[in-house]
């Protein structure tokens, strides 16, 4: 759809406003639903509690893993922890 059918549609005159709604709209649409994202996989070491994140992330939102609570080797998210960890890091870091 083009600006002029947008126009045409809700009776706008003027091309500025138009683009400006426009415009916020997409910002709008943008903040409320992730557009820009990838998957990566690592590999998870025995005994490691801590893993190098890659610098370009901005935000994660989901950590999943293999044999997590379960028995049939499917991915499952791993739960955040609000508290320091009670158990002692075997890794030493």
């Amino acid at each position: 759809m083009t600006v002029k059918e947008i126009m045409e549609r809700t009776g706008m005159k003027s091309t500025g406003a138009a683009l400006a709604y426009i415009k916020d709209a997409l910002e709008d649409m943008n903040t409320i639903s992730e557009t820009h994202f990838r998957t990566i996989q690592l590999n998870v070491n025995s005994n490691q509690r801590f893993y190098d994140i890659p610098k370009e992330s901005v935000k994660i939102l989901d950590i999943r893993c293999k044999h997590h609570n379960n028995e049939d080797s499917k991915y499952r998210s791993i739960p955040r922890i609000i508290y320091e960890p009670t158990l002692a890091d075997e890794d030493g870091k």
